[in-house]
């Protein structure tokens, strides 16, 4: 799958910026351009691989590159003011190229939660081609302020995108870990978990051909009909040999890589069907129960002779059992690494406590902000009614 990639905000732009890394290391070719948006100068000029050219500082007129200091309503009026600077930046994408935008932000801060629906609006009045978000929620230690920005952005973010991707720091940071540590593992695993997603069906001349093909309408159309989407991923390890290529405990063949029939098959069938069931019952991007799922999409990818169909098969009806969705989609993705992993999208998900969590947060929030405003409309009242003479010592 082609992807035009925004990052928006620090953590955006780093992801991106991390996701043209693994497109260099992996030749999986799905970052067809990528954009840096920021409302701050330091975040842009520490990018390493995202052209000059397409990093687009936003808002100098009102916070001259410093940021918005976690004002998210703030990032999102800049962003509003600024969106012909921004435009003029995805006016270089070759959008022809392209299967969808891809805008990732991280939604505790102020510019990426901000700006990033404002932008998907933006993109989705103007372009034909699919706009998804990669939502990041912030930890709860990050403080309340994030969580609050999260709680208010997810929801607008949701409602502009095609679909919206969500990885959570919380589920992922470990204790003890220092913070640029923490989200300097957390992007490799994001990059990890959604590189395999997007790289299936991009293979070159000369590559090793699909036994079932995974292309980017298949994702397309598990991603259709918009909601909130998370990913699954587990892998084994492939052992090279010393003259027949490679081979791997993942098929129980021997040292001598001769191909044992009917038991290699059995082997790796079962062991595809195990990979399956620890991506989608281990840790997620974005922690939920699985069934109630609306769409999935499995993407198994490994050196062509540890894949079968049979293994792909088995692991797609087991999706279909567990998530209860007649849509579930399934193919494999033929590489030269020395893994084989699952990895599976799980779009239109429903029974999220982390979600829950920030609804709840966002309907508190909204019944202070209406008790502040109701306060401040008692007190302006009382003033107007007061004596003109007491008023004047006010002003």
């Amino acid at each position: 799958m082609k992807l035009a990639m925004i990052g928006f905000g620090q953590a955006g732009g780093k992801v991106v910026d991390k996701f043209l890394e693994y497109d260099e290391a992996t030749g999986s070719g799905i970052v067809r351009s990528a954009v840096a948006v920021n409302t701050a100068k330091a975040d842009l000029l520490g990018l390493e691989r995202i052209p000059k050219k397409n990093r687009v500082l936003i808002g100098q007129a009102r916070v001259k590159g410093h940021g918005v200091g976690a004002d998210n309503e703030l990032g999102a009026e800049i962003a509003e003011e600024d969106i012909d600077e921004v435009q003029g930046a995805i006016d270089n994408i070759p959008v022809h190229e392209i299967d969808a935008f891809l805008i990732v932000a991280g939604l505790g801060g102020g510019t990426g939660s901000g700006g990033s629906p404002v932008l998907a609006k933006h993109l989705k009045r103007i372009y034909t081609e699919p706009v998804y978000g990669l939502g990041i929620l912030p930890g709860s230690d990050e403080g309340g302020i994030y969580t609050l920005n999260a709680a208010r952005s997810f929801q607008t973010f949701v409602r502009e995108v095609d679909n919206l991707l969500v990885f959570d720091n919380d589920a992922w940071r470990q204790s003890g870990e220092s913070m640029e540590s923490g989200y300097a593992e957390i992007n490799d695993e994001i990059v990890r978990r959604f590189g395999v997603l997007f790289g299936a069906g991009e293979v070159e001349s000369g590559d090793a051909v699909a036994e079932s093909v995974v292309d980017s309408s298949e994702i397309i159309n598990t991603l259709a009909g918009g909601g909130v989407s998370t990913v699954g991923y587990a892998a084994e390890s492939v052992e090279p040999t010393n003259d027949s290529g490679l081979l791997s405990r993942f098929t129980g063949g021997d040292d001598d890589g001769i191909d044992d029939g009917g038991m290699d098959a059995a082997n790796t069938t079962n062991r595809i069907t195990s990979l399956v069931r620890k991506a989608a019952l281990g840790r997620l991007t974005l922690p939920c129960e699985i069934d109630g799922a609306e769409r999935a999409l499995l993407v198994m990818s490994g050196p062509p002779k540890h894949l079968n169909r049979k293994g792909i098969e088995r692991g797609r009806k087991w999706l279909e059992e567990q998530t209860g969705s007649m849509e579930v989609r399934g193919g494999d993705y033929p590489v030269t690494e020395n893994n084989v992993a699952a990895s599976i999208l799980l779009s239109g998900v429903h029974n999220v406590p982390r979600i829950k969590e920030l609804q709840q947060v966002a309907i508190e929030a909204q019944d202070n902000i209406d008790d502040i405003r109701q306060q401040s409309e008692a007190q302006l009242e009382e003033l107007v009614e007061d004596d003109q003479d007491e008023l004047d010592p006010l002003f």
